[in-house]
């Protein structure tokens, strides 16, 4: 790996200051409905990804765009270039993918990104994770709920990125919020959406959370919307203790989907 070199600080944006964010997996549904809703004056956002962007911008917009995959660690030290902090959204999320690539891409390129960043003095790490890594945990005692519980090797690679953070935090002073990502689509699909849906604008509203409360140290936090039918294992409030305050519920569609 190159020698360490030291970038930007990480710490949250102020008045006159500027920030990159570089997003993994920039291409994808997650990505997409972050690159408008976490633009801001200042801030420019990177996006990584092997899949070229449906949109085209010039940097001008505060877009910039980096074809390359999290398994590739060259092209992640490069990409970290500059960067104060990371929202890592690149992985396999299936829980029928065969464990080889989930390996490759979860966990390969998961500790890739984390290396990379602390190689490049990145003091911020936003790591999507997922309800599959408790996904057993909705089976247990409530007060057993937040430990981890994968339902799948695909929630295991979530949990390893979850111990990686733990890590990096302990070891390395990087800060780390882990997001245990419920169902982030346009709206819920079936019943049990109803109650784990995450909705666009609510994704917005707690990555920018997670990017700009100052030192939150390492926290594992839900990723869910202020849905009436909330699973009572997926509490909200370390993630309102970031600042993140969910406005949409998923009950606004419940007539639509109960009467198919």
């Amino acid at each position: 790996m190159p020698d360490q070199t030291h970038g930007a600080t990480g710490t949250p944006t102020e008045a006159g200051q500027r920030q990159t964010v570089l997003i993994t997996g920039g291409a994808g549904r997650i990505g997409g409905y972050l690159r408008d809703r976490l633009r801001r004056p200042g801030r420019t956002l990177r996006l990584l990804d092997v899949t070229p962007p449906e949109r085209q911008t010039d940097d001008a917009d505060g877009v910039e765009h980096v074809l390359a995959s999290v398994t590739d660690y060259p092209a992640v030290h490069a990409a970290m270039e500059g960067v104060d902090a990371v929202v890592h959204l690149a992985g396999i999320a299936s829980t029928r993918a065969p464990a080889s690539d989930l390996t490759h891409v979860n966990i390969t390129g998961t500790t890739n990104v984390f290396e990379a960043a602390r190689l490049r003095g990145v003091r911020r790490m936003v790591f999507a994770s997922s309800n599959h890594a408790a996904g057993f945990g909705e089976r247990v005692i409530t007060g057993q709920a937040g430990l981890p519980r994968p339902d799948s090797f695909y929630g295991v690679t979530k949990v390893f990125g979850e111990a990686l953070g733990s890590l990096y935090h302990d070891r390395d002073g990087m800060d780390v919020v882990c997001l245990r990502i419920g169902t982030c689509k346009d709206h819920p699909t079936d019943v049990r959406s109803l109650g784990t849906w995450l909705s666009p604008d609510d994704a917005g509203r707690l990555v920018e959370a997670s990017l700009c409360h100052p030192g939150p140290g390492f926290v594992v936090v839900w990723g869910v919307s202020n849905n009436r039918r909330r699973p009572p294992a997926w509490p909200l409030d370390a993630a309102r203790a970031l600042g993140f305050h969910p406005e949409d519920d998923g009950e606004a569609f419940a007539d639509q989907i109960e009467e198919k």
